[in-house]
């Protein structure tokens, strides 16, 4: 969701300098790739970029195709071909064994559903959304970006003939949890859809204001992430220290709750060092919709404060994570924010936190979670 915030900012700064742009989407990838479906990139007509589509390997020759997709004003896709190793015949050095089509979208602002007016449509709430590229892989035809489909609202400009059945499949989608490829039949050509599951941005909130809680809001931040701090103190919970934080909340624990939002994209840090604060705070906790609940401090303090409150169960135990974080070796606050970050970013994809190189199946599993 960060790549997109970023690109809405970067067309609103070119549409203010009237700059004429055009969006590219990785809509379908075979074998390896540096970037999965659904990566985009804004390309402005003077080459500036927002965003990326591979390890910036492709990002010189997506720039001319883009400039020639905005000259013509049409949607162009393009395959680049690796799985021969001779790629340099493309010019693009791709360093990797697959095949990868990207769609380029030139942006018409007199279309008010053109690519940018849908993606901006995501930001309006906090709930899953399913967007829908249609592109032809054997055809000339290339509809690109035409549906965001929410569940109580769409907005699309897909055409009537294929509409109902791509809804049909938004919606299991949706349900599903996880992206899919489909093919329908629209003017006499097989048309491909990339039907892709976006989750609004993780929000973190943490208790604690701290000065081990300020590296730990400002690398949220940088991951896209919404930030909100929470402490009693309002010498500690101030804009000053927290210069990036989404909301900042001074409160007594037991008034906590009743002032923020938590749900499936939440994750909750407690790390107030106020163990009266934080037994409250999780007292309430165990019962949300968070995804994740975190706590600072060694194992008994967890135990402790479950077993305090009688909610010393085993799926108490095992939903909060106490020691909060990854084995990495962490000593500093910073190096603690990695691993706090890293293990939150592990339980919403469902990744297994291992070392790469141990791994046995593919790194990307595309359509666990696009946050």
């Amino acid at each position: 969701m960060k790549e997109i915030t970023d690109i809405l900012k970067a067309y609103q700064k070119a549409t203010k300098e009237k700059k004429k742009t055009a969006l590219a989407t990785v809509v379908k990838v075979e074998g390896s790739s540096y970037r999965r479906p659904g990566a985009r990139m804004l390309i402005t007509e003077d080459g500036q970029l927002t965003g990326a589509i591979s390890g910036g390997c492709l990002e010189g020759d997506a720039l001319r195709k883009a400039l020639s997709a905005i000259v013509q004003q049409e949607n162009k896709l393009i395959t680049y071909d690796t799985t021969d190793e001779d790629d340099a015949k493309f010019g693009v050095q791709l360093g990797c064994n697959g095949i990868v089509h990207i769609l380029f979208e030139p942006i018409n602002e007199e279309d008010k559903l053109n690519p940018i007016a849908i993606l901006t449509a995501l930001q309006h709430k906090r709930e899953d959304a399913i967007l829908t590229t249609l592109f032809a892989l054997n055809g000339k035809l290339q509809l690109g970006t035409s549906m965001l489909f929410k569940k109580d609202a769409i907005l699309s400009k897909i055409p009537a003939e294929i509409e109902e059945d791509i809804i049909k499949d938004a919606k299991e989608v949706c349900a599903g949890k996880t992206a899919a490829f489909k093919v329908y039949n629209y003017g006499d050509q097989d048309t491909d859809a990339f039907i892709e599951l976006i989750h609004p941005p993780v929000s973190l909130i943490i208790a604690g204001a701290g000065n081990d809680a300020q590296p730990l809001s400002e690398m949220a931040y940088l991951l896209g992430w919404e930030v909100t701090i929470i402490d009693g103190r309002p010498t500690h919970a101030t804009a000053q220290r927290f210069t990036n934080a989404t909301k900042i909340l001074v409160s007594k624990s037991e008034n906590v709750l009743s002032q923020i939002d938590i749900d499936e994209q939440t994750a909750f840090v407690l790390m107030t060092h106020n163990y009266n604060y934080d037994i409250e705070l999780l007292k309430h906790l165990l019962s949300t919709k968070a995804s994740y609940i975190g706590t600072l401090g060694p194992k008994k303090k967890l135990l402790r404060m479950l077993d305090e409150l009688n909610l010393a169960t085993p799926e108490n135990e095992n939903r909060v994570h106490g020691p909060i974080g990854l084995d990495i070796g962490a000593e500093t606050a910073e190096e603690i924010a990695i691993s706090i970050l890293a293990e939150i970013k592990s339980v919403f994809t469902g990744a297994s936190a291992v070392f790469l190189k141990d791994k046995k199946t593919p790194i990307h599993v595309y359509g666990l979670n696009n946050s």
